[in-house]
C-alpha cells in the first residue's frame, strides 16, 4: 500500500513538472500572450528590419496589441514587407507611425505603434505609410568611429598650417 502511494505522489510531481515546463515554453516563445481570434491585418515596408522575427510583438504604449505574422522581401521596392495581425479591440488612425524598437540594449525587437491624429481608422489590408526602420548597433558604431576619425584628420591638418 505504501509503495503505490509513493508512486502516485511521484507521478503527480512529474506531471506538475511537465506542466510547468510547458507554461514556461509558452511564455518564452510569446505564444501565450496574444490570441489572433478576432484581428485585422496591416502591412508596413521597412528599409531595415534588423533582427525582427515572425511572432514578434506589436506594441502600443507598452501593451501588446498584435503580432508579426510574416516578413517578406519586396522585389518591387527592395525593402522588407512586414505583415502584422492587430487585435480588433484596438483601432489605430491612418497616420499611425510604426517603428522597429528594441527591448533594452540587446533585447528582442518589436514593432511599436504611435497613434496619429487622423479621424479615419486603419482597416484590414491597409498599408502603413509612416514607418521607421530598426537602428542597427553596428552601423551606429561605424558612423561614430568614422566621425571621430574625420575629426582627427581635421585637427592634424590645422596643426600643420
Amino acid at each position: 500500500m505504501q509503495r503505490t502511494t509513493m508512486d502516485l505522489w511521484v507521478g503527480l510531481f512529474v506531471m506538475a513538472g511537465i506542466g510547468a515546463l510547458l507554461v514556461l515554453a509558452l511564455k518564452v516563445g510569446n505564444l501565450g500572450t496574444y490570441s489572433a481570434a478576432d484581428s485585422y491585418t496591416l502591412t508596413g515596408n521597412f528599409e531595415n528590419i534588423g533582427g525582427l522575427k515572425v511572432r514578434a510583438p506589436v506594441k502600443s504604449a507598452g501593451v501588446v496589441v498584435g503580432r508579426v505574422t510574416d516578413i517578406q522581401f519586396s522585389t518591387e521596392t527592395y525593402d522588407a514587407q512586414v505583415i502584422m495581425n492587430i487585435d480588433s479591440r484596438y483601432q489605430f488612425p491612418k497616420d499611425t507611425f510604426a517603428s522597429i524598437l528594441t527591448s533594452g540594449l540587446i533585447g528582442e525587437q518589436y514593432i511599436g505603434l504611435a497613434a496619429g491624429g487622423d479621424e479615419v481608422m486603419l482597416k484590414s489590408g491597409d498599408k502603413m505609410m509612416k514607418t521607421n526602420s530598426a537602428l542597427v548597433l553596428e552601423e551606429m558604431i561605424g558612423r561614430f568611429l568614422f566621425d571621430k576619425a574625420s575629426e582627427g584628420d581635421g585637427n592634424e591638418n590645422a596643426q600643420k598650417n
